[in-house]
């Protein structure tokens, strides 16, 4: 990673740190009202086929999203090679997720033991990453077994949804809500109280 994009991701990290505890009910962005750059969203997920009611909600959600910026669904089939090892999946996924991300693009890994985040601080997130001098935000959630190490090692920021696993569909709709509430959040909409 080049060194100012890894002062810029070692910033975001530090911030959330610094503001672990929950924030208050009604917290802004540091981005309320401001004008910010739409950079575009790319979400790449590993996992099965989705269910029907897990596809409408993605499209409801991505149709929000695009009033905000541009965002892309890249789903990719998990253990693309259907490898019993389960070292050769997280390989082969691995691989797969590398092949979709740009040198240009920030990329934000979602793991279980990512920083713990709130919705205040993801609006935060996605407005800090308008200030980079990347083309695209990619966020990444990973198969059944996880991410595998060139991602863990590409990844410019990592974060958890919850302190909780969950399953890639739910995780999706997750981060879905919570980037279209960033958007509201960030341009002082009446979504998020």
């Amino acid at each position: 990673m080049e060194a100012s994009r890894w002062s810029q991701s070692h910033f975001v990290l530090s911030q959330m740190k610094k503001n672990a505890s929950p924030p208050s009910p009604g917290r802004t962005s540091r981005y309320s009202g401001q004008s910010i750059r739409a950079i575009p969203l790319r979400i790449l997920t590993v996992g099965k086929k989705r269910s029907q009611g897990v596809q409408l909600l993605v499209e409801e959600y991505m149709e929000k999203l695009k009033h905000y910026c541009s965002v892309e669904d890249i789903h990719m089939k998990s253990n693309p090679k259907n490898s019993s090892n389960v070292k050769a999946q997280i390989d082969a996924e691995d691989m797969i997720v590398m092949q979709q991300i740009r040198p240009g693009d920030w990329v934000v890994m979602l793991d279980e033991h990512g920083a713990d985040i709130g919705s205040e601080q993801l609006a935060d997130l996605v407005g800090d990453a308008g200030r980079t001098s990347s083309t695209r935000v990619a966020f990444c959630i990973g198969g059944p077994y996880g991410h595998g190490p060139q991602l863990r090692k590409r990844a410019d920021v990592t974060i958890r949804l919850s302190s909780m696993v969950l399953n890639h569909q739910v995780a999706l709709i997750v981060l879905l809500e919570q980037l279209y509430r960033s958007w509201t959040i960030i341009k002082g909409q009446k979504y998020h109280h």
